[in-house]
């Protein structure tokens, strides 16, 4: 079983700064692409930022400058994608949602696996 668990939300004030962070866990043969999204409230669900195998970041631009994504592999197995979000605006109020593209064995072909959401609240 693959799990992908987000913490770090929460509620700041236009300006601040908080840190998102997905912890995966699992059966992880390789991680391709980890991703976070956003859900504002009455919108669709959009990519805000990514980072691949390889370290090549995207970003969406409305966050680009303001926002970084990172991602490290722990002794313990389990792998983390971090989002620093800085500058923060009312605008970036949603639920952020962490997904990555996952094989589970060398056999696997892989599957996109979501994580149930943190929410972030800015407030002007």
């Amino acid at each position: 079983q693959v799990q992908l668990v987000e913490s770090g939300g929460g509620s700041v004030q236009a300006g601040g700064s908080l840190r998102l962070s997905c912890a995966a866990s699992g059966s992880i043969f390789f991680l391709h692409n980890m991703t976070w999204y956003r859900q504002a409230p009455g919108k669709e669900r959009e990519l805000v930022a990514g980072v691949s195998s390889i370290g090549s970041a995207n970003y969406l631009d409305s966050v680009k400058g303001r926002f970084t994504i990172s991602s490290i592999s722990r002794e313990d197995a389990k792998n983390i994608v971090s989002l620093q979000m800085n500058n923060l605006k009312p605008e970036d109020t949603g639920v952020y949602y962490c997904s990555e593209f996952i094989r589970r064995t060398y056999a696997d072909a892989g599957m996109d696996y979501w994580g149930k959401g943190t929410l972030v609240i800015v407030s002007s």
